[in-house]
C-alpha cells in the first residue's frame, strides 16, 4: 500500500523543527503541500528550505504564527486555504512545557501558559481548520499528544495534565465533526529523538533505562510519528476517526 497526499493541502504547526519539521517533509514527500505554521520565522524558513532540497514531489510554504493567538491562528488557516483553494488535512504539533518540577512548587503563571499553548493553542488550531474542511466536505486533523496523557510522570504536571485535554478534545471534535466527513485523531508520541531530547539520550542511564522499559527497545525517531501522521491523512485511514494511537515502542 502506498500512501499518497498528492495534491493535498496540509497544514503543519510546529513545523520549524522536530516531530513538526519531520510531518512537513513527510507530507512533501507524498506529494502534499505542506504549510508550516511556527512563531520562528527563522527557523521556518531554514525548515522550509531543507523540505525543498530534499527533493519531495510537493510544495512547502511557511507562515510565522503563534498558536495561543487566535487571531494569528485564524490568519495561518486563511492562507492555507488561499494557497490552492482547499484545506485538506492538519497535524498540529505545536506544544511544550514552561515548567518542571513538584505540583507544591510550580509557578502558577508557567503552569497557565503551558495550558494555553497545548489546550487552548489546539482548540484554535482545529476551531479554525475545521471550519474550512467542513466547508470543503471533509478532511482529516491529527492531533498530537503525549503518553504523558495516559501514563504519570513526576514533575511534569502541567505538561501532561494538559496533553489530556488534547486527547478528549479530539475525540470530542471527531464526534462532532464526524457527520461532516471531518476525521479527527490523535497521536501519543514516547520518547521521540528531537533536538529537544537530544541531551537526554545522550545519557547511558536514561536511554539504557527507557529501552528496558519499552517491548521495542530504542527510542523514537521523528520519522516514526511522522509515517503514522501521513497515514491518518491519507485515504488509507478512511474509516478511522476518534481515535488516540500510541507512538512509544
Amino acid at each position: 500500500m502506498q500512501l499518497s497526499l498528492t495534491d493535498r493541502t496540509v497544514l503543519v504547526t510546529g513545523g520549524g523543527s522536530g516531530i513538526g519539521k519531520g510531518v512537513a517533509a513527510a507530507v512533501a514527500a507524498s506529494g502534499g503541500n505542506a504549510m508550516l505554521v511556527g512563531r520562528n520565522a527563522d527557523r521556518l524558513a531554514g525548515a522550509a528550505d531543507e523540505i525543498r532540497a530534499a527533493g519531495g514531489a510537493g510544495s512547502v510554504l511557511y507562515e510565522p504564527a503563534d498558536v495561543t493567538n487566535e487571531d494569528e491562528v485564524a490568519r495561518v488557516v486563511d492562507a492555507a486555504t488561499a494557497w490552492t483553494g482547499r484545506l485538506h488535512g492538519v497535524v498540529h504539533c505545536a506544544g511544550g512545557s514552561e515548567t518542571i518540577g513538584p505540583i507544591t512548587q510550580v509557578d502558577s503563571d508557567a503552569w497557565r501558559r503551558t495550558v494555553d499553548l497545548n489546550v487552548n493553542g489546539t482548540m484554535y488550531v482545529l476551531k479554525h481548520s475545521a471550519r474550512e474542511m467542513v466547508k470543503a466536505g471533509g478532511g482529516s486533523f491529527v492531533g498530537i499528544s503525549s503518553i504523558a496523557a495516559s501514563n504519570t510522570h513526576r514533575w511534569f504536571g502541567a505538561y501532561g495534565v494538559s496533553k489530556s485535554a488534547v486527547d478528549h478534545l479530539m475525540q470530542l471534535a471527531a464526534d462532532e465533526l464526524g457527520s461532516s466527513w471531518v476525521r479527527v485523531n490523535c497521536l501519543r508520541p514516547g520518547l521521540i529523538r528531537t533536538d529537544l531530547v537530544a541531551a537526554v539520550l545522550q545519557s547511558p542511564e536514561v536511554s539504557g533505562d527507557y529501552a528496558s522499559c519499552t517491548p521495542l527497545p530504542r527510542p523514537g525517531e521523528v520519522e516514526d510519528v511522522a509515517n503514522a501522521a501521513v497515514f491518518l491523512l491519507s485515504d488509507a485511514a478512511s474509516y478511522i476517526t476518534g481515535q488516540v494511537i500510541n507512538v512509544d515502542g
